[in-house]
C-alpha cells in the first residue's frame, strides 16, 4: 500500500483569517500533508480562497494546500491555470489544484456567473481541464475552441514548479467516468453531497473509466474527505451512513481511516472539523494520525 496522506480543511471565513493562518501553521509543524480551502465565493462572510491559499502556502514550508473545491464557474480556465502555476512558483511545488464542476447555480448567478446544467456543467469542465493544462506548457500556443470556454492563440506559461495535480469534486457517474479518464485525483465530496453508500460505486466507476481510458487507476489519489468531531472519551464504531458526521474517539477515527483505505481504495484523508480550533487539529495529527499509520504499517 503507498504512503497515506493526511490533510485538513479549513473554512475561510472572512472574521477568523489570523486563527486560519495560525491552524496551518500548526498543522504544518505537526507534519500535515495536505491543507484544503473550501470555495464559495458568493457566501457574503467567506473570503477569497485563492489570496488565502497564497498567504497559507507563504506561512508554511511543508504543507501542500488545495481549493476544496474551486468553484470553475466564477473563474476562467485560462486564469486558474496562471493562478496555479504562479502560487506552485511561489511555493516551491506545493500547491494542488482541485476543481468542481459548480454547484449553488442561483449564488453563481447572483455573483454575475453562469447556469449550467449538469451535462453543460461537464461539458465545460472537460474544456477547461484541457485548457488549463495547454496553460502550463510554456513555448505552445494555446487555441481551443470550445462551447464554453474559447482561448484563441494565448502563449502559455509559466510552468509550474511541480506537475500540479488536477483533482475532481465529482459526484454524479459522468463526472466520476471524467476523473477516471483524465484527472490526477478525486477529492470525494463531503458526504452531504455523496453519502457513505455511494462510496464504493464511486470508486468502481472512477476505475473502470480508468482501465477504459487505458490509464493505471493506482495513478488516481483517491481522498475521502470526512466531517466530524475527535471526542476525549471512548465511543463504538460510527455507522458509516447518510451523511452523519463521525463523533468518536482517536482510537475509533483511525479504526474508520484504516478500514477506508484497505477496503475502500482510499490514499489520503482531509478531516473537517465541526470545531475548527487548536485542540481537534492536534488530536487529529498527535493521536488520529499516527494511530491509522501504525494500523496500515
Amino acid at each position: 500500500m503507498r504512503g497515506m496522506r493526511f490533510g485538513i480543511q479549513l473554512n475561510p471565513v472572512a472574521s477568523g483569517l489570523e486563527n486560519i493562518r495560525a491552524l496551518a501553521r500548526q498543522a504544518d509543524a505537526a507534519g500535515l500533508d495536505l491543507l484544503g480551502v473550501q470555495d464559495h465565493p458568493y457566501a457574503a462572510d467567506l473570503a477569497d480562497t485563492f489570496a488565502l491559499i497564497a498567504t497559507v502556502l507563504a506561512d508554511t514550508e511543508r504543507l501542500r494546500v488545495f481549493p476544496d473545491v474551486a468553484s470553475l464557474p466564477m473563474r476562467g480556465p485560462a486564469m486558474v491555470g496562471k493562478q496555479a502555476a504562479t502560487l506552485d512558483l511561489l511555493s516551491g511545488g506545493r500547491f494542488e489544484l482541485a476543481l468542481g464542476a459548480g454547484a449553488f447555480w442561483p449564488a453563481i448567478q447572483a455573483m454575475g456567473g453562469p447556469v449550467r446544467t449538469t451535462r453543460e456543467a461537464l461539458a465545460a469542465l472537460t474544456e477547461a481541464i484541457e485548457i488549463i493544462r495547454a496553460m502550463w506548457r510554456p513555448g505552445e500556443t494555446v487555441r481551443v475552441e470550445g462551447e464554453y470556454y474559447t482561448v484563441k492563440g494565448v502563449h502559455a506559461g509559466p510552468a509550474p514548479a511541480h506537475p500540479v495535480g488536477i483533482w475532481l469534486g465529482s459526484v454524479g457517474p459522468r463526472a466520476l467516468a471524467l476523473t477516471g479518464r483524465v484527472a490526477d485525483g478525486w477529492a470525494a465530496p463531503i458526504p452531504h453531497y455523496l453519502n457513505y453508500e455511494k462510496w464504493p460505486e464511486a470508486q468502481r466507476i472512477i476505475t473502470d473509466a480508468a482501465v477504459e481510458a487505458g490509464r493505471d487507476p493506482a495513478s488516481i489519489t483517491r481522498i475521502a474527505q470526512l466531517v466530524g468531531h475527535i471526542t476525549d472519551a471512548p465511543t463504538g464504531p460510527p455507522a458509516l451512513t447518510g451523511e452523519t458526521p463521525v463523533h468518536a474517539d482517536a482510537a475509533t477515527w483511525a479504526r474508520v481511516l484504516a478500514g477506508l483505505a484497505k477496503d475502500g481504495g482510499f490514499d489520503s484523508f482531509v478531516y473537517w472539523p465541526e470545531q475548527g480550533d487548536e485542540r481537534q487539529l492536534r488530536l487529529w495529527t498527535d493521536e488520529v494520525v499516527p494511530a491509522t499509520r501504525e494500523l496500515l504499517a
